[in-house]
């Protein structure tokens, strides 16, 4: 998570650079007429890009899960309303949706994919009902689950036969937390 904080702050700052060197440009009177009105239309789509950005990502706080000491985790809900929780599978992060009528953890494909997986080497023998209709599952162990500090081994998951977008953290999972609550507009996970 720190590589994707070090990623976004260094696409912020080169989107500043751009942005104020376009309208340091623009007030300066230098160029043509036709090259100073497209950098103003650069600087308004940057700017409107930038603008989506925050309000996709909760704005500069980030409004990020915060795993505190004692495995504690506090997931804020996100715009969509959703509780979003990025962990650790197998060393490769994972955002999951937390979702209470899952039964367990289900992973996308491309999830899968990603953790090392071989989704076109799995049975498929399992069924599942999602808001898309019944789908094919397949049974799979994930070898390290990982949480801030929190580090599960040997987890239960099953793979999705299907276009799923992103994955689910479900109850199988939950259940591990020894408390699961709302405060307001949080999500607690305490161990």
């Amino acid at each position: 998570m720190a590589t994707d904080d070090g990623m976004r702050l260094a696409y912020y700052i080169v989107l500043l650079v751009v942005i104020g060197g376009a309208v340091l440009f623009e007030l300066s009177g230098r160029g043509s007429k036709a090259l100073r009105q497209l950098g103003l239309w650069v600087v308004i789509f940057a700017g409107a890009f930038f603008a989506s950005e925050l309000w996709m990502n909760g704005g500069l706080s980030g409004q990020r899960q915060m795993v505190t000491s004692g495995g504690r985790i506090e997931i804020p809900a996100s715009r969509d309303g959703h509780f979003h929780l990025t962990a650790q599978l197998n060393g490769v992060p994972v955002r999951f949706i937390v979702d209470t009528g899952a039964s367990s953890i289900a992973l996308g494909p491309e999830d899968a994919r990603r953790i090392g997986i071989d989704t076109g080497d799995l049975a498929y023998i399992g069924t599942a009902m999602t808001a898309n209709g019944q789908v094919k599952t397949a049974p799979v162990t994930i070898d390290e689950l990982a949480i801030g500090d929190i580090l599960d081994r040997n987890v239960r998951a099953w793979v999705i036969d299907g276009d799923l977008d992103g994955s689910l953290l479900g109850m199988s999972y939950l259940r591990t937390f020894a408390r699961v609550s709302f405060e307001s507009d949080l999500l607690i996970l305490q161990r």
